[in-house]
């Protein structure tokens, strides 16, 4: 059996890989703040850990034995105006969306994972209003090429970039920054988690091993209006 450990298993997009992995009967380890209201506690390995503490990642990863994938998913996002943006949420969203995935990375491969897949952003890619949150995912998408070359073909690993998706996350996005932004997309909706889920999973599974260091976009044609 293998074992894929996925970050932000319990809710989102995270909670639609958790359920796709377990039906291709895999161990799944998740690893959240909380598992309040999780259905799935009883065939998930749960781990409760915050991932801001980068530096206990090595330790945590060691005791959960051999992974075979990572799916780096946790992320946060404020939409705080760049002059009015606190350092603590600054570093927090540092640690959070970047530094942790980059740790990972390093020590899932240590511990056998052969595929990674990252969840980044349309934001890495184009301007964004929450400069701190484009630069992380910027960020995370050059970390995925970087990797590909440092691994050189011994680790497939690559990223999504999806556009906005109906999740809590959607939430901390301005009405009319959403209302904007499905003006730019070709069915006028966001995407569903299953449907960024599907891509990853894809990455992480059955991928060509070719298709290595790239960012797939799940954006509806957002780049084309």
């Amino acid at each position: 059996m293998k074992t894929v450990l996925i970050t932000g298993g319990n809710k989102g997009i995270g909670l639609a890989l958790t359920k796709a992995f377990l039906e291709l009967d895999y161990k799944v380890i998740a690893i959240a703040r909380d598992f309040k209201d999780f259905a799935y506690a009883d065939k998930v390995e749960c781990i409760t850990y915050d991932l801001t503490n980068v530096e206990g990642i090595p330790a945590l990863v060691e005791s959960l034995g051999k992974i075979d994938s990572l799916i780096n998913n946790a992320g946060v996002m404020y939409s705080l105006p760049y002059d009015a943006y606190p350092q603590e949420k600054v570093n927090t969203m540092l640690k959070l969306n970047l530094e942790a995935p980059i740790k990972l990375i390093e020590e899932c491969v240590k511990a056998g994972a052969t595929r990674v897949v990252n969840n980044a952003s349309i934001a890495g890619q184009i301007g964004h209003p929450d400069v701190w949150y484009g630069v992380t995912k910027a960020g995370l998408i050059n970390a995925t090429k970087s990797f590909t070359k440092i691994f050189e073909g011994s680790v497939v690993i690559n990223a999504v970039a999806a556009s906005p998706v109906e999740t809590n996350m959607l939430e901390t996005i301005p009405l009319a920054r959403r209302e904007a932004f499905l003006k730019t997309v070709v069915t006028g909706r966001f995407a569903t988690p299953n449907e960024v889920a599907k891509a990853m999973l894809w990455l992480a599974t059955e991928s060509p091993e070719y298709i290595n260091g790239t960012t797939i976009d799940v954006n509806n044609g957002s780049y084309m209006r």
